[in-house]
């Protein structure tokens, strides 16, 4: 276990045991919640990684892991089948944070998640995207980490599942275009120094990725 997930732990800590049991159930209650929505089933174990790494990020920067847990496997509820739109058209329009925003609070209520952390939890997810700027910590750890999960081979991965199913994505010059931008935009968005080293070899493959791809289509097409 990392320093920055002991300290995380301990800071939460009643009676010197890094979880009360209420802690654990609730925990508990988010991941199996999210592991029984998120559809397609592909969608499921970015939220593991997300938080694995944005611990990671933390180092010995105190945080408070309640929050960070619950906006890390929470913060993509919007995009399983189930909580958004079935018809093509309407999906195109989608805006899936606001939902999440929106029906977060709610669930994190009744997963018994104590109501004082849900406002810091809505507010690492709102900003979790790389074109917001994060008020708190956990916000910064959240919206670090997602972005590392853009890159390298998982962030191929991700996008790869997504052709012909996602509106956005018909194609796989349409999935190219959207990994080339990741990897001239996404570094250099990054806020932390750890970050930006974990991301280094993550572009390198992207990167190498994205010139093999291009190179076996010239003259093809995509």
């Amino acid at each position: 276990m990392c320093e920055a997930r002991r300290k995380a732990l301990a800071s939460t800590s009643e009676n010197n045991l890094p979880f009360s049991v209420s802690q654990a159930s609730y925990r508990s209650a988010i991941e199996n919640y999210i592991r029984a929505n998120a559809l397609p089933v592909d969608k499921f174990t970015h939220q593991p990684r997300l938080y694995h790494w944005a611990v990671v990020l933390a180092e010995a920067t105190p945080f408070d892991d309640d929050v960070l847990h619950a906006a890390a496997w929470m913060h993509d509820l919007g995009v399983f089948v189930g909580h958004r739109p079935e018809d093509l058209e309407a999906l195109a329009k989608w805006d899936n944070l606001a939902y999440a925003i929106r029906e977060v609070p709610r669930l994190l209520s009744g997963l018994g998640f104590p109501g004082e952390k849900i406002p810091p939890v809505i507010a690492a997810i709102s900003s979790h995207l790389p074109s917001s700027t994060p008020s708190t910590f956990e916000g910064v750890l959240l919206r670090d980490a997602d972005i590392l999960e853009q890159l390298g081979s998982i962030g191929i991965l991700r996008m790869v599942s997504k052709i012909g199913r996602d509106t956005r994505y018909p194609r796989f010059k349409d999935a190219l275009t959207v990994l080339k931008r990741n990897a001239e935009e996404l570094p250099g968005q990054l806020k932390l120094v750890l970050t930006r080293r974990v991301a280094a070899p993550r572009l390198q493959i992207l990167n190498d990725f994205i010139i093999a791809a291009e190179l076996e289509a010239a003259g093809m097409g995509l």
